[in-house]
């Protein structure tokens, strides 16, 4: 399920970035394409920090998968 939520976040993610480039090229305007990427952005380092692995080699989503079994 957790795997599911995180592709649903990169895809959102890519989706913003998307938005925020065809909202720029039409309108012209600067801040709310700029808040889309910073909210891309955010997306992505939750994403990374759910799954780059930490000094032990165990990535906090595997964490939460074993709690689960467990």
């Amino acid at each position: 399920m957790t795997d599911i939520v995180l592709s649903i976040v990169m895809l959102a993610a890519l989706a913003l970035v998307a938005g925020a480039v065809v909202l720029w090229c039409r309108t012209g305007e600067i801040k709310n394409p700029a808040l889309m990427v910073l909210l891309a952005v955010i997306a992505v380092v939750n994403v990374l920090i759910w799954t780059v692995p930490t000094a032990d080699g165990t990535a906090p989503i595997e964490q939460v998968k074993a709690a689960g079994e467990g």
